[in-house]
């Protein structure tokens, strides 16, 4: 069947790529961000570029934006900037995710209102939107060039995905140098992101050829790459590198979105607190068992990285993560086998774990629960 790949996003890459914001912000500029970046000069140097069009910088972003905080400052920010017509996100997953959850504007100018049309799972067009660029200064998010938002409701203990048209960014500026600084746990967590994207992006439903490309040169990077950068945090060569591979990956699943391992992952976040990029990365070896044989050419994919053994393939996945002090099992995160069961059972069900080529009858084929180290 013909393939058909599609990415709106204009992307600029490179060491000093941030220098070309002025060129491809619009207008006034709001800048959102987090609270260490004026303390690394960031905000001082975005200043410096646009001059007098930074209207206002927000940058009390919070991990894994909730929605009781998001409310204020959503409605404060179209009533207080509505003139502004770009949002420039510089930072990781979470300040990306909150600009694009500002860009989109309701009637009313309440966010409530935007959670209602979310939460009714129907199609809208926004009353109003403004442009978003976006400059991550983590590599893994991919965010910078997918539409999707993940907003969570930490109190109901659940969560909004935002996708939408206008929140696919205008740009993506990928800048290696704004990563230098990036601490090992974040350097680990978000690169395990990005190789879950990839691999999410081949054991999917809406996998291509195009997508597999992205795909398996992104993995091969990470598993080359991460654990070395782990332990040189300063090594401007790794550091492209893993921005290149996570852009990759970022490209791979932006046409796929994601499954399993991240169906999973959301509830154990919102349950447990896991740091999304080990939360959507500890299941890859038993997900990667449980997607193998499935389809011919998924196997092919998957086989171009980790050859033709399967047992060989989860244990060099499994080592990998452990090498980098990740643990692989649920027990190991205080989840109970029954508890375990019963996220898997959830995750299956949910819109990425459609996605997965094993659902839904894998579940039961090929069991995900807690005994054994090999699915």
């Amino acid at each position: 069947m013909p393939a058909c790949y599609y990415n709106p996003v204009t992307t600029v890459f490179g060491a000093g790529s941030l220098e070309r914001i002025a060129d491809l912000c619009q207008g006034n500029v709001a800048l959102v961000t987090f609270p260490e970046a004026a303390q690394l000069g960031l905000v001082e140097r975005v200043r410096d570029l646009l001059g007098e069009r930074l209207a206002c910088v927000i940058d009390n972003v919070q991990p894994n934006p909730d929605v009781a905080w998001l409310r204020d400052v959503h409605q404060g920010f179209w009533a207080e900037h509505a003139d502004c017509d770009t949002v420039l996100a510089l930072g990781g997953g979470s300040a990306i995710d909150t600009a694009k959850a500002l860009i989109v504007g309701t009637a009313s100018g309440r966010f409530d209102e935007l959670l209602d049309l979310l939460a009714s799972g129907k199609p809208f067009v926004p009353a109003r939107h403004k442009t978003l660029i976006a400059a991550p200064t983590t590599a893994g998010t991919g965010s910078e060039v997918t539409p999707w938002a993940t907003l969570w409701d930490n109190g109901q203990q659940k969560k909004y995905s935002l996708h939408l048209e206008c929140t696919w960014p205008k740009a993506a500026i990928i800048d290696p140098d704004l990563m230098l600084t990036v601490p090992a746990g974040v350097t680990v967590s978000t690169g395990l992101d990005a190789l879950s994207h990839a691999l999410e992006s081949i054991w999917n439903v809406n996998a291509n050829p195009l997508s597999d490309s992205f795909a398996v040169s992104a993995i091969e990077d990470i598993l080359d790459c991460l654990p070395r950068l782990h332990h040189d945090l300063g090594n401007r060569e790794l550091r492209a590198r893993m921005a290149l591979a996570a852009l990759k990956a970022g490209m791979a699943f932006s046409n796929t979105k994601t499954a399993l391992a991240h169906s999973i992952s959301y509830e154990m976040t919102l349950r447990h607190g896991l740091p999304h990029g080990i939360a959507c990365s500890f299941t890859l070896p038993r997900v990667l068992g449980l997607a193998w044989g499935r389809d011919a050419g998924r196997d092919r994919t998957l086989q171009k990285v980790f050859g033709c053994d399967l047992p060989d393939a989860q244990r060099r996945l499994r080592d990998f993560l452990q090498r980098l002090g990740v643990k692989t099992e649920f027990e190991d995160y205080g989840v109970s086998a029954t508890e375990a069961d019963a996220i898997i059972d959830f995750a299956m069900q949910g819109a990425r774990g459609r996605n997965f080529i094993g659902s839904p009858s894998a579940r039961h084929a090929i069991p995900l629960s807690l005994s054994g180290t090999t699915p």
